[in-house]
C-alpha cells in the first residue's frame, strides 16, 4: 500500500481551513489548492488512522464526476496543476491527491439525495413513515428502491459534530425559495444521471451528498467532492437484495465495524484494526475500477 498521508504540510502557501478529510490552502484571492489526505471520518468524527490512498481515490473518482456531469452544472476546478502553485519539494504532496479551485462561498447546507431507503432514512421511516418529513408509501423494506429520487438536506457540521437533516422548508429559509428549489433540482439532476451510469458499471448509487457554493454574480457551482465512496453509497449491484443493507464500497465498513465495538461516536475515535484498514483500501480502490475502469 502506498504511505498514507494524514495531514499536509505545504508551507509555501497561507493554511485557510483543515476539515475532516481536505486541507485548505490559499494560492491567491481567486483560487484555493484542496488536498485531499488519507483521513477517514465516521459519524462525523475523524478516526486516529488513514486509509492508505483515500485521498487519491476520491480526487480521481470527483475529477471523473466533474468531467462527465459537467453538462449539468459547472464546477470549482479551476484546470491549474496542483503541482505548479506549491515549492518544489512539497509537489509529491499534492501529486494525485490535490485540485486548485476557484474561491466560492458555500452554501449552508449540504445536498441529499436519496435514491433508496437505507442509514437514518430507514430507521426514520420505521418511525413515522417518512423521510426528513417526505412521506413515503407503506410496506417498503430496508434497501428498497424509492419510487423517485428525494432531497433531503441537512445542516453542515464541523469536525466532531453531527449533521442534522432538515426539512425542505428550513433549507428555503436558508437558502432562499428560488435557490433552494434550484440546488434540488440540480442535485437530483446529478443523481439521476451518475446513477443511471454507475448501474452500468455494477454498482447501485444508493445515495450521495453534494456541496455547492457561489461566486460574485450569484453563479451556483457544484464544489467539494462529487459522488464519490466518502460521500455516496456505492452497493455492488450483483449482491443488492431488497430487506437488508448490502455490502459496499465505501466507509459504510467502517461504520459497521465501530457498530459492533458500540463505540458512543463522540470524540476521541477508537483505532482501526489493521485488516479493517487493508479492507476499506481495497473497497475504495475497487469503487474507482469499476466505475473508471482505472
Amino acid at each position: 500500500m502506498p504511505t498514507p498521508l494524514f495531514q499536509s504540510t505545504i508551507n509555501s502557501l497561507p493554511l485557510v481551513n483543515r476539515g475532516k478529510v481536505r486541507d485548505i490552502f490559499a494560492v491567491d484571492d481567486e483560487r484555493l489548492l484542496i488536498v485531499t489526505t488519507d483521513r477517514l471520518s465516521a459519524f462525523d468524527v475523524v478516526l486516529p488512522d488513514p486509509i492508505p490512498g483515500k485521498g487519491e481515490v476520491l480526487t480521481a473518482v470527483s475529477n471523473f464526476w466533474f468531467a462527465r456531469l459537467g453538462h449539468i452544472i459547472p464546477n470549482h476546478l479551476t484546470g491549474d496543476a496542483p503541482e505548479s502553485v506549491v515549492a518544489p519539494d512539497e509537489r509529491a504532496q499534492v501529486a494525485g491527491r490535490a485540485v486548485v479551485a476557484r474561491r466560492l462561498k458555500p452554501l449552508p447546507i449540504e445536498a441529499i439525495v436519496r435514491g433508496y431507503l437505507v442509514g437514518s432514512g430507514w430507521k426514520e421511516y420505521r418511525q413515522q413513515g417518512s423521510v426528513c418529513g417526505i412521506p413515503l408509501p407503506v410496506g417498503l423494506t430496508e434497501a428498497d428502491r424509492l419510487p423517485e429520487p428525494i432531497f433531503t438536506p441537512s445542516t453542515k457540521a464541523e469536525a466532531g459534530a453531527h449533521d442534522v437533516n432538515i426539512s425542505f422548508a428550513r433549507a428555503e429559509e436558508l437558502l432562499g425559495k428560488e435557490r433552494a428549489a434550484q440546488v434540488a433540482g440540480v442535485a437530483v439532476a446529478l443523481y439521476r444521471e451518475a446513477a443511471e451510469y454507475a448501474i452500468t458499471r455494477g454498482i447501485i448509487i444508493a445515495d450521495t451528498k453534494f456541496e455547492f457554493g457561489l461566486d460574485a454574480d450569484g453563479k451556483l457551482y457544484l464544489i467539494d467532492e462529487a459522488l464519490t465512496p466518502d460521500s455516496s453509497r456505492f452497493w455492488p449491484a450483483d449482491q443488492y437484495a431488497p430487506g437488508a443493507n448490502p455490502p459496499s464500497f465505501d466507509k459504510q465498513y467502517v461504520r459497521d465495524y465501530l457498530e459492533s465495538i458500540r463505540w458512543d461516536k463522540k470524540p476521541p475515535a477508537p483505532a482501526l484494526p489493521p485488516e479493517v484498514i487493508a479492507i476499506t483500501a481495497d473497497k475504495y480502490r475497487e469503487a474507482l475500477r469499476r466505475l473508471t475502469g482505472t
